[in-house]
């Protein structure tokens, strides 16, 4: 009685019924039948099995009767080949269904790394265009080359107006404390610029009114 109560208990888990059947590793059942299918599927197996059944068919056609396992008709060759053909199927199908699943993965992880190729080539492309505007506001080093030599070339002019206008300070100067007067042929060597005009309109030492300008 208490052990059928201890059977009938809730907080146990019931033991399951029936037949127990065997416990396989599909994974390994799995590439047992790949290996089966690629075998079957190989011309070794076309000539070995050809090879076989030529055999067979020669010892139970040509060996004494009493030697003779399967006579005529073939009886036990059509059951041994019929089994093989019910086996290869399934297996075949196995293998076909776990080579599908592969591809099945394999193509989900190409579209997958396509789509995240294609994300950085725009990503890239996105970047270049905007280094493009970027680069194109920027000035080049011919740019800077031909700025920094036309700013020498004005330094230098600048350079030479200023020590032809002391040269003229410099002999106005002398000529004063000489008492002289300047000759109307002096500079004629010399090409006018802008700061010739400011000799032009200085006053004369004697108070005679400007000088005249050069012709």
């Amino acid at each position: 009685m208490a052990d059928q109560r201890r059977a009938e208990r809730l907080d146990q888990p019931r033991e399951p019924r029936g037949v127990k059947l065997p416990r396989f590793d599909p994974e390994a059942f799995g590439r047992w039948s790949e290996g089966i299918a690629r075998s079957m599927g190989t011309a070794n197996f076309i000539v070995y099995m050809t090879v076989v059944i030529a055999v067979w068919f020669g010892w139970n056609t040509l060996a004494p009767a009493n030697l003779r396992f399967d006579p005529y008709t073939f009886t036990f060759l059509t059951l041994v080949l019929s089994l093989q053909a019910s086996y290869a199927a399934p297996l075949i199908l196995l293998a076909q269904n776990r080579q599908a699943d592969r591809d099945r993965v394999a193509l989900e992880e190409d579209r997958r790394r396509a789509t995240a190729q294609k994300a950085d080539t725009e990503y890239l492309a996105r970047e270049i265009a905007a280094l493009r505007i970027a680069l194109g506001e920027v000035a080049t080093r011919d740019f800077l080359r031909s700025e920094l030599a036309r700013l020498a070339e004005e330094l230098d002019e600048a350079g030479q107006r200023r020590q032809r206008l002391e040269r003229r300070q410099q002999e106005k100067g002398g000529q004063e404390r000489r008492g002289q007067r300047p000759t109307s042929g002096e500079g004629l060597d010399e090409p006018r610029d802008d700061l010739d005009d400011d000799f032009a309109h200085e006053p004369r030492p004697d108070g005679a009114g400007p000088r005249p300008q050069d012709s």
